[in-house]
């Protein structure tokens, strides 16, 4: 594979993970940004997701956070899984908001890193705040290409 720059690098893992990511996709989630150890979503709250008060489900903004944090954790090419997270829910959305998730690495070194991922709604208030452990595992996103 010729050498990529590492915002290069970052897009493409990305481009190939969401590819694959019938989740993401299903919900509707976008990309609208990623850089190595950064990525940033947006997503729409449709009716489908509202639980029995008229708010987002929690597991559903769980799911966008995750997924924000699995981009940010997986642009070096390496192979990244979640070992574990929290998250602290400060304020619900409703049916019809256009809601961000900004993950941003604050550690990564041998196998393991922490990320921190805030949603918020357009109006820029925060909804919640996730905490992420990523742990790398064998294996690349982008295959290599062999040239003769």
């Amino acid at each position: 594979m010729s050498e990529l720059n590492p915002n290069e690098l970052a897009r493409q893992c990305a481009e190939t993970m969401f590819a694959n990511d019938a989740c993401s996709q299903h919900l509707g989630l976008e990309i609208e940004s990623v850089s190595p150890g950064e990525a940033v979503m947006t997503m729409r709250v449709q009716p489908w997701m509202l639980n029995g008060h008229g708010s987002i489900q929690g597991g559903i903004l769980f799911t966008f956070a995750d997924a924000a944090f699995a981009f940010a954790c997986n642009g070096y090419n390496k192979v990244t899984i979640g070992q574990g997270c929290t998250i602290d829910y400060l304020k619900p959305a409703f049916n019809g908001e256009f809601l961000r998730a900004r993950a941003r690495e604050l550690h990564r070194g041998g196998r393991t890193g922490t990320y921190d991922v805030v949603l918020e709604n357009e109006a820029g208030e925060t909804l919640a705040l996730f905490r992420g452990r990523s742990y790398q595992v064998k294996g690349s996103i982008l295959k290599e290409e062999h040239h003769d």
